[in-house]
């Protein structure tokens, strides 16, 4: 068993894009990473450090089952791949330092429960995740509005918006008003507009990779929440997704959260996989 790692985002997707393309709703994360870094974004990351990546074989010359990467200083993010590749990443990662490490549930704490054996890292839960596919979607009909793309004119009520959903989510992703730009240029984010003109909520859909699509962030601010607004801007993002070939659309939820748990699953998204975000502190 042998993990190869690189700070090359053409040899990732040399190496490891078969893997990523053959499982994409288990690695919708890393697909929608890799497909950002490629352009020429920093997913999140400080450009200044750059992107780090791993591929995993079971054996000399067989096909890559595990992979992960990190944009630092965010988590690492793991891939499916078995519990020991988990393990064994953990022995052999050649970077030193990790804010946390977030992924399938049961590969990342085992991840992490080796990476604080090896390092003395303190680890709490930042937050558990429920992946959900859409199956049959089933619209709300009675809220008023529509859907519209984002443009350049509403980028500074998207940041803004971005910003909050960030914090709220304990997220602290760089160049903010970078990242809107390039969604917007990509066309990723859309609005709910209320009859008379006015943005109530926002979803972003990511590009169409290997037909999975994923939905997020979805924010409702607080003094429009309870309306309708999220299910209304959720349901029409998931048909558009349909519409641009994607045979899954995809989300995750915070689990501590039903509220949002309860609106997608009447929409029509079953659940998938458990995910969590952890967290490392240096003892």
């Amino acid at each position: 068993m042998t993990w190869t790692f690189s700070e090359s985002v053409a040899e990732f997707q040399q190496h490891a894009g078969e893997y990523l393309r053959g499982r994409p709703v288990e690695n919708t994360v890393l697909l929608t990473l890799t497909h950002q870094l490629a352009a020429g974004g920093a997913a999140g990351g400080d450009p200044a450090l750059g992107p780090r990546f791993g591929w995993w074989r079971p054996g000399p010359g067989e096909p890559v089952a595990g992979a992960c990467l990190q944009t630092p200083p965010q988590p690492i993010r793991l891939g499916t791949m078995p519990p020991a590749a988990a393990v064994q990443l953990a022995d052999t990662l050649p970077w030193p330092e990790l804010a946390g490490a977030g992924g399938p549930a049961d590969r990342t704490r085992a991840f992490a429960q080796r990476w604080s054996e090896r390092t003395g890292a303190a680890v709490t839960v930042n937050q558990e995740q429920r992946l959900f596919r859409l199956g049959g979607l089933t619209a709300p009909t009675e809220v008023p509005g529509r859907l519209r793309r984002g443009t350049e004119a509403d980028a500074e009520l998207l940041v803004d918006w971005f910003a909050r959903f960030a914090s709220a989510v304990d997220f602290a992703p760089r160049d903010v008003p970078g990242i809107i730009a390039r969604r917007l240029g990509s066309d990723d984010l859309h609005l709910w507009e209320y009859p008379a003109g006015r943005p109530v909520s926002m979803a972003g859909l990511s590009p169409v990779l290997a037909g999975m699509t994923r939905i997020g962030p979805v924010y409702t601010p607080e003094d429009q929440r309870g309306r309708g607004y999220a299910s209304a801007v959720t349901a029409a993002v998931s048909a558009l997704g349909r519409e641009r070939g994607a045979r899954e659309v995809l989300l995750f939820t915070d689990l501590a959260n039903p509220t949002s748990n309860s609106i997608y699953q009447k929409l029509g998204y079953r659940p998938v996989d458990d995910s969590v975000i952890l967290d490392f502190r240096r003892a």
